[in-house]
């Protein structure tokens, strides 16, 4: 007969283990965490339930964020691919936080960690919240850094002033769908290649809405599609984009452009090589602000045979097969 202390023994080791077996992530299933501030799911914070996911899994970690304005500056690292932020609803799931260029105070370079929301990790995908800085009109403040490949997002509210939405890494790419981008100066901005899908652009004052710094060589840079280009009232001259880099790539494709969007449509950043390298075309476009006729003489209104090359498929093939049908 088995002593009644060994047999409590054995059953408290038989708990534990089914705990750790239940808790832990299994190769080839999905993994799930909540985050909620009133303590009803996994974690009251972002952060933690983003550290308390596996690094490199073979299939994607959901992460559900229940309403509620979460300040805290939030990182996905690199080892933390295929995760996937899921906010409760785009207006009441808010992460917010207020760093600028001056606050950060790292030297030239500073922009680049004033991020409220930094996407390392490959594969990863952002829905139905808001990413907000919140620092005001103090310069350079990004709300959301991507320097990740094959990111997705969608249904998103990315809200700030200058430099809004960093998208970075030359051979990258990332689709937004669904989603409203507010800012001012070079509010989306970066080296990616990027497809914006069915998205508001607004800007909040008179400025430029993008700075690509496309590498040489490559076949796309950003890409808006069937986007709205909206504005406030005192915004009433707003540029389509400017070039941080001479090879700089943006086209405008089926968009709708409000009386904000000044004639010219486009400006050199006092770089007159970037008007024999850069590529800033439309096709297709319509309201006040479409005036092809009094566009900068070196931008193009592409043909209908030309706007065929910008496919979903085109713009974000990859050396991972089929990532775009897998993320849908």
């Amino acid at each position: 007969m088995i002593p009644l202390k060994k047999i409590i023994v054995f059953t408290l080791l038989l708990t534990g283990f089914a705990a750790i077996a239940q808790n832990s992530y299994k190769s080839g299933s999905d993994k799930e965490m909540i985050v909620a501030q009133d303590g009803s799911g996994d974690f009251t914070k972002i952060q933690e339930a983003i550290n308390a996911a596996p690094s490199f899994p073979y299939e994607k970690v959901t992460i559900r964020i229940k309403n509620g304005t979460y300040a805290e500056k939030v990182r996905i690292p690199e080892w933390n691919t295929h995760l996937e932020l899921i906010g409760e609803s785009k207006e009441n799931t808010i992460i917010t936080f207020d760093d600028n260029f001056s606050k950060i105070n790292l030297g030239r370079n500073s922009t680049f960690h004033t991020y409220t929301v930094l996407v390392e990790g490959d594969d990863s995908s952002v829905s139905n919240l808001t990413i907000k800085n919140t620092s005001g009109d103090n310069g350079q403040a990004i709300a959301l850094s991507v320097v990740a490949n094959r990111v997705q997002v969608s249904n998103c509210r990315i809200l700030g002033n200058q430099d809004t939405l960093y998208l970075s890494g030359e051979k990258s790419k990332h689709y937004f769908k669904d989603c409203y981008i507010e800012g001012t100066t070079d509010f989306i901005f970066g080296s990616a290649t990027a497809l914006f899908e069915n998205c508001v652009i607004h800007s909040i004052k008179s400025s430029y809405i993008t700075a690509a710094s496309t590498p040489q060589g490559n076949d796309f840079g950003f890409v808006f599609r069937n986007c709205k280009l909206t504005a406030d009232p005192s915004a009433t001259a707003v540029y389509l984009g400017r070039p941080w880099r001479i090879y700089a790539k943006t086209v405008y494709l089926n968009c709708e452009m409000e009386k904000q969007i000044i004639p010219e449509g486009w400006q050199n950043w006092s770089k007159p090589e970037a008007e024999k390298n850069a590529f800033y075309a439309e096709y297709n476009c319509k309201g006040e602000g479409h005036q092809p006729t009094k566009r900068v003489s070196w931008s193009h209104q592409l043909s209908k045979k030309e706007a065929e090359k910008y496919t979903t498929e085109n713009i974000l093939q990859d050396s991972v097969p089929n990532w775009f049908s897998k993320q849908k």
